[in-house]
Formats: C-alpha cells, structure tokens, sequence
C-alpha cells in the first residue's frame, strides 16, 4: 500500500478521531457493505481475501452501497466527534484495501458545536465550514491532506464522492483544553482513591464496580449493563465517595454503548443519611459519548446515586470534586489509623 505525496508534518500529532483516544463515529447516510465504526479503529485495515458474508466482500473499514443515477455531486459521508476540542492539522483518508471500489474524490468540513448534539441535529441542522475541498484520492493508499485553518472544532464530516469504501479516516491535531474544566480536581468516585458501589438496582450482565475503573473502557462488556426493563422503573447505581467533598463535575460516559445506551441520566448526593438533593436534573444521554457536565451545587455529599432511564449501560462515572475539611479529616485519621 502506497502514501500519496503531500506535506506530511502533521502526522507526527494525535489521532483526535481514533477510538483509542475518545473519537466516535455518530452518524453514516449509509452502511450497508461495512461498518461506519471502522473508520476511527487504532490499528491498520486488515484483509482476508474471500472472506464473503451475507452482504458480499467483508471489508475492515466503511463501505456503501453503488448509487444509481449519480450526479457530480453526489456522495455519501460520514460524521466523526472528536476526543477534544481540536486545531486540525491534516487528515489522512486511508483506502486499504479498497481497490475497486474506493472513491475517487473525497472533501472533508468542521464544526465547532457545544456540548452534545443528536447525530440528526448535526446531519441537518449544523452549520459545517470545508476544511479539505474536493480533492482526488488513490485507491489501497494513505491519502494524506494538510488543513489550514486557526480554529477549534469538535466535528468533521467526511464526504466521498459518489460512494465506496474508506479504511480508516484519521484527524490529526492538536487537542484544547476548555477554561471552564480546568478547576476541575480529585474524582471522588473512583476506586483508586476510595469510592466504591454501595447498591444498585440491577447488574444483569455486568458489574457496576467496573463504572469506577481507572482508564477507559475498550468495550462495551467492560463498564455496567442492565437487563432490558419491561416495566415503568428505572435503574440506579449508588456510590460511596472517597470522602466528604463537594462535586464540581461529572462525566457519565457511555462509550461504546450504541444501541443500548440510557436515554436519561438523573444524579443525586447527599450527606451522611441526609435528604437526597440534585446534582444534575434528569438530562439527555447521546450514545457512545463522555458526557463531561459542570455542577454547581455547591453543597457537600459522601453519597452519589444516578438513575439512568430506563435501563442500559455506561462505560464510566467520575465524579470531580475537591474534600471539605471535615472529609480531609476523616481521609488523614483513616491513612493514619491504618499504618
């Protein structure tokens, strides 16, 4: 496999579409041959010849069906979030392995779009700026281009025109950070430091201890999952924090949960046996998402408790917060009591 020639510096950044670092793929006009998700995989394409499935040629990357009476402009494209906030770079539109049917021109537009808008929403209603203008491709090769552009973005669309396979889709960049997030301190929610899973409604396929894991989850069978409610409740997860704090924000991710992620997610606190109080109203989930929320109550907790509506799965809860003095207390005489 080839590398089309062009100015390449750019590839010494990150990936920012890779699933790896927190890229997701929200939203194909088509999928039928390969799946949209292949485009963002870490790793290069594979391929196995004569390996056919029920739709033909199985292919590792995003493959559409041929259109039928296409003009100059017709295409398919695909939209990809982005882990962070980004100044794009360059991009590289790889077709391993695509031959016979890769595209012959690609374009590539962006938009920067505040928290986390439906895969419709940014289908129609968004307004998107081109970062790459059409442009030529090669098949089985990586087609490296370079963007020139100050600006952040959060999103990109890639358009191949009229249809066919791309392999892997990489944005290079380089990643900001959002002022607003940078008070933010200790997860209080997380095993390393002392929180821990105190109840929960529902553990049907998997545990929720896995929600307070360090890292990522690299799939969907590492965070918690519900058995499908076929009643009106909802399921919850209760969790004891590291200590006495109060919770700045929080980040509900549902990282490859695509199908089955919550539609809704409630969080609560309270303090020793206290009333319970929101943190975070009854709020709309996206699929395969970090849901990275500021709070502002204010008011010190030891107990968490999200409800998620009905039921489903998340890859991960972190609660960020700093201890009150009485929770730094208690943490000192616990260090010190277990010497």
């Amino acid at each position: 496999m080839s590398t089309a020639p062009a100015q390449t510096h750019f590839l010494s950044l990150p990936d920012l579409a890779a699933r790896s670092a927190g890229g997701a793929v929200l939203w194909a006009n088509d999928d039928l041959f390969a799946e949209k998700e292949n485009l963002i995989k870490p790793g290069p394409a594979e391929h196995r010849p004569a390996t056919f499935g029920h739709k033909g040629q199985v292919y590792d990357g995003w493959e559409t069906r041929r259109r039928r009476g296409a003009t100059a402009d017709s295409h398919d494209f695909a939209i990809v979030r982005l882990a962070a906030p980004a100044v794009i770079r360059g991009v590289v539109v790889d077709t391993a392995w695509f031959t016979g049917n890769y595209p012959p021109q690609i374009s590539v537009d962006a938009a920067f779009v505040e928290g986390y808008p439906s895969a419709e929403e940014l289908a129609e209603t968004t307004e998107w700026t081109r970062i790459v203008d059409r442009r030529d491709v090669n098949g089985d090769t990586r087609n490296p281009f370079e963007v020139d552009s100050p600006r952040r973005w959060t999103h990109v669309r890639l358009a191949i025109y009229p249809d066919g396979g791309v392999a892997r889709f990489r944005v290079h960049g380089e990643g900001l950070l959002d002022p607003r997030f940078t008070e933010i301190p200790l997860d209080l929610a997380a095993l390393e430091n002392g929180g821990r899973i105190t109840a929960c409604s529902n553990m049907f396929y998997s545990s929720p201890n896995n929600l307070l894991l360090p890292g990522s989850a690299r799939t969907m069978g590492e965070g918690w999952e519900t058995s499908r409610r076929r009643d009106s409740g909802n399921d919850w997860v209760q969790v004891h924090l590291a200590g006495q704090g109060v919770v700045a924000a929080a980040e509900i991710d549902t990282s490859y949960f695509i199908g089955n992620a919550p539609g809704a997610a409630r969080l609560r606190g309270r303090d020793g046996d206290g009333e319970w109080f929101d943190l975070l109203e009854t709020t709309e989930l996206r699929p395969d998402t970090r849901h990275r929320v500021l709070l502002d109550s204010g008011r010190p907790v030891t107990e968490a408790r999200l409800d998620i509506y009905p039921d489903g799965g998340l890859a991960r809860l972190r609660l960020f917060g700093r201890l009150t003095a009485d929770g730094l207390r208690v943490v000192n005489e616990r260090w010190e009591a277990s010497a």
